[in-house]
């Protein structure tokens, strides 16, 4: 008799994704298990049902593979206890055979709210975590669910397709390594709590989940249930397929503006007026957002507004004055060019 659904379906998705990381990183022998240096691959852990699940697949599967598996899990320092709570994640991957595991502390800064500064701090020990162990890749444990959070919150936002393309299956931060894996898009978090279930696995619930102050957490337990409400089961599925749909068209027209980038620029290198206006708005304010990233404007305070500012130079000149951008940064069209630098 084979495993139950849920430990078959988690265990499937993780196969899939060490598969994947083999084919990046092929071996010279035949026999995979004959690798001199196998691959480590790392699995972020915070001890919750999600990433649990996860760790206990990629435990089951990477011998099988020739793949070496450790975990890491990162305290945030948020909760009283919490590093008490992160040694005992600690224990717990051991106990299903990781190796290497390390816990590792951050001081949460308060930099775009409570939720963004966790996250950042999160990614930062991460990348450090795979640096010093030299992992391949991370895999991360977010579900379907995560992912129908995730599009909802960036359609709150109103800034556009990029922001509803939610997470990708593999990903990176900026200018690192594309190292982070997401087995778990495709399924539900129902399956994956089942799956933690049916394993005994202990699982801790981080009460910020279901803290009303935090955004995502009023949308798990009440905007998503209105949503389903008034639509139907199916609204998580579709708001996942919408994502996927999104980061699809939203790829194609990062390459269109990437290539239609040169074209627009003048023999100094200034961005000319009359051929960004000529192209698609998508394309050009695609330009626009990269141009001024460039100048030194961080991404993650370049909004909607800031970049429909910068295209009314183009397509609505009235003689505007300099426009002030996050980072110091201004824009301002001077004798038919556009010119983003730092004031």
């Amino acid at each position: 008799m084979g495993p139950h659904p849920a430990v078959a379906a988690i265990r499937l998705a993780v196969r899939r994704v060490l598969h994947d990381i083999l084919n990046d990183h092929p071996a010279p022998e035949a026999d995979p298990h004959e690798r001199p240096n196998p691959p480590l691959v790392l699995v972020a852990c915070s001890g919750g049902a999600d990433s649990m699940a996860l760790a206990s697949a990629l435990a089951f599967e990477a011998p099988r593979l020739g793949v070496r598996a450790g975990g890491v899990t990162v305290d945030h320092g948020l909760q009283p206890g919490s590093d008490l709570r992160a040694a005992e994640v600690v224990l717990r991957l051991r106990e299903l055979g990781l190796d290497p595991v390390e816990s590792t502390a951050v001081a949460v800064g308060r930099e775009g709210g409570p939720e963004a500064a966790a996250r950042d701090a999160r990614y930062a020990a991460l990348d450090a975590a795979a640096d010093a162990h030299g992992a391949t890749a991370v895999l991360l444990g977010h579900t379907r669910d995560d992912q129908a959070e995730t599009v909802l919150l960036g359609l709150a936002r109103g800034s556009g397709i990029r922001s509803l393309s939610g997470m990708a299956a593999v990903s990176g931060r900026p200018g690192a390594v594309r190292r982070y894996r997401r087995p778990f898009l495709q399924l539900d978090r129902q399956t994956v709590r089942k799956a933690c279930m049916v394993q005994s696995l202990p699982v801790w619930d981080d009460p910020h989940n279901a803290d009303p102050a935090y955004t995502r957490s009023r949308l798990r337990h009440e905007g998503l249930p209105a949503l389903e409400k008034a639509l139907g089961k199916g609204v998580v599925e579709a708001l996942a397929r919408t994502a996927q749909l999104s980061r699809d068209d939203a790829d194609a027209l990062d390459a269109w503006a990437g290539q239609a980038e040169s074209s627009v620029r003048d023999a100094a290198g200034l961005l000319e007026c009359a051929k960004l206006y000529a192209l698609p708005p998508a394309v050009r304010r695609r330009i626009l957002r990269r141009a001024a990233i460039e100048a030194g404007a961080p991404a993650g305070s370049l909004f909607a507004r800031h970049i429909e500012e910068i295209d009314r130079l183009i397509t609505g000149w009235r003689g505007q004055g300099v426009i002030n951008l996050p980072g110091k940064v201004v824009a301002q069209r001077q004798g038919g060019r556009l010119v983003i630098r730092q004031g």
